[in-house]
């Protein structure tokens, strides 16, 4: 199978023409562009502290889910081997390290049969042929994790 942090990363850096129609979003000290087709959606998670919906034409929008734990949240590692850990057996992963600034970015790619449903509840659907696309932007005070499945 092949492997692209293309989505991962276009949630990470804005285009340098932003339209007046953009909006802004701030999770933690990290300011992001939603910039179209990327649109604000209903945010009904605890943990989740904004959401963006990518349409997709006769299908379900593509999600992308901002967590800010605040503060050290168990760790870079920890919480790439959790969302490693939510898949069946072992899939494929692709790990990359890159630094914006001095912020140190960690992109992941994982694919296989993801265990779809909420974090802690028993029962989990099996999505066959998922990806998983995650990023983890390293901040001074907290991290901020950017999950999309």
């Amino acid at each position: 199978m092949k492997f692209s942090t293309l989505p991962a990363l276009a949630l990470l850096v804005a285009a340098t023409a932003v339209s007046a129609a953009d909006e802004k979003l701030t999770i933690g000290q990290f300011d992001f562009i939603v910039a179209a087709p990327w649109k604000k959606a209903e945010n009904s998670g605890m943990m989740t502290k904004a959401v963006l919906s990518w349409p997709i034409e006769g299908g379900a929008p593509i999600e992308a889910k901002f967590y800010d734990f605040g503060g050290p949240s168990g760790g870079i590692e920890a919480n790439i081997q959790r969302w490693i850990s939510q898949f069946e057996g072992k899939p494929e992963v692709k790990q990359e390290e890159l630094t914006f600034g001095t912020t140190k970015v960690v992109l992941l790619t994982a694919i296989g049969t993801y265990l779809d449903g909420a974090p802690m509840s028993p029962t989990k659907t099996p999505r066959p042929d998922y990806t998983l696309f995650g990023a983890i932007l390293a901040g001074d005070q907290s991290s901020v994790f950017i999950k999309m499945a």
